[in-house]
């Protein structure tokens, strides 16, 4: 967190190595992508399978107990990321 305060980002490559540019200027920076963990990707997805169920429920009329799986899905899901640390881990 220093760094991002700082504003700088250390570049990498071959004699501009210990160089240090500005965080936000023009040079051209290629910063590695961070996919995420497998856990968080299968606990997203079931949140998401449980909002659109939940969602389904309501088309053309509400039928309440597909919308409480729904909510139950959703709930298991929030469970997984939360078991997970998925929200608490840093990414950066």
């Amino acid at each position: 967190m220093a760094d991002q305060a700082a504003g700088t980002v250390e570049t990498s490559g071959g004699a501009a190595a210990t160089a240090v540019s500005p965080a936000h200027g023009t040079g051209v920076q290629h910063l590695e992508h961070n996919p995420g963990r497998p856990i968080s990707w299968i606990g997203t997805s079931i949140v998401i399978v449980g909002a659109i169920v939940g969602g389904v429920a309501f088309v053309p009329h509400i039928i309440w107990w597909l919308f409480w799986i729904g909510v139950a899905i959703t709930v298991v899901g929030v469970l997984v990321l939360a078991t997970a640390r998925t929200m608490s881990t840093d990414w950066y």
